[in-house]
């Protein structure tokens, strides 16, 4: 199975970026899943098609963190929520679609469609705060483990807001 991710970066990130596992930019997670590897080794390629339209129709949708909260065993993970929003709940919804038309399943899912919860979480000391405006201006895909090598990150495809276009509409 090859691990991917779906995500909004709230930094800056460059298509093609390789950063370590453990130095994640922010981003709000928008689906994790497996997927089984095409004959013709081109399962990202593919996926990348599906996902183009409905991540280009949610570029540039304005979003507002809410409250922190905490996530994972115990409540270790410290993490900012990301208030709801339509687009940003019919965006995780086209993409559960799009992956589960190619064979993929998600990695948790017992937290997506109607238990889907966006979010940001806090590394480094780098965190959004309660009431900051985030704009959905980049949206990757990301292969957790180039290679089979789990040390790494690649983002393989991004979406971006057309320059000059700051907000919704």
């Amino acid at each position: 199975m090859r691990n991917m991710i779906l995500v909004a970066f709230v930094e800056a990130v460059a298509d093609g970026m390789v950063f370590p596992r453990s130095d994640w930019p922010l981003h709000i997670t928008l689906l994790r899943f497996d997927v089984e590897p095409s004959e013709d080794n081109d399962v990202a390629a593919h996926l990348s098609e599906l996902v183009t339209a409905p991540a280009m129709g949610a570029l540039g949708a304005e979003l507002t963190v809410g409250p922190d909260a905490r996530f994972g065993h115990q409540g270790s993970i410290p993490v900012s929520l990301v208030e709801h929003h339509p687009v940003l709940q019919g965006l995780h919804e086209e993409l559960f679609d799009a992956v589960a038309s190619v064979g993929g399943r998600a990695a948790t899912p017992r937290y997506v469609m109607e238990n889907y919860r966006p979010h940001i979480s806090h590394h480094d000391g780098k965190r959004p705060q309660p009431g900051d405006a985030v704009v959905l201006d980049q949206i990757a895909l990301v292969d957790m483990a180039p290679e089979g090598n789990h040390t790494i990150r690649r983002i393989l495809k991004l979406w971006r807001l057309p320059a000059g276009q700051t907000s919704e509409g």
